[in-house]
């Protein structure tokens, strides 16, 4: 038996159909509720500061990322995390928000 290619129906809902589709999402909301978003806290130092920049300017991970030339958005989220990553993401990181990354000796 030869496959049929299904063709996609474009046309506007009905109000009825609009509301019959809007009881549906509450229905399922409230049977199923979204999980609670649970932001990790950034780590001290370094990574809250990373933090605490990118959401004043209201910048995401991913805009961050392109800003500043890294691979993707998992790096501005490990340097936020205080995972380890490579100094050349956290300064170019950095200089993207317009900080300054100092490294100091250790006494």
């Amino acid at each position: 038996m030869a496959k049929k290619r299904l063709q996609p129906i474009e046309r506007r809902l009905t109000d009825v159909e609009r509301q019959r589709l809007s009881r549906v999402r509450a229905a399922a909301t409230r049977d199923f509720p979204p999980k609670a978003a649970e932001r990790r806290p950034a780590a001290p130092g370094i990574p809250a500061r990373i933090r605490s920049a990118r959401e004043a300017q209201g910048m995401t991970w991913y805009a961050l990322a392109q800003r500043a030339g890294v691979p993707n958005q998992a790096t501005i989220r490990d340097i936020e995390q205080g995972k380890d990553v490579k100094v050349s993401n956290l300064r170019a990181v950095a200089q993207a928000l317009g900080l300054d990354l100092d490294l100091i000796p250790v006494v």
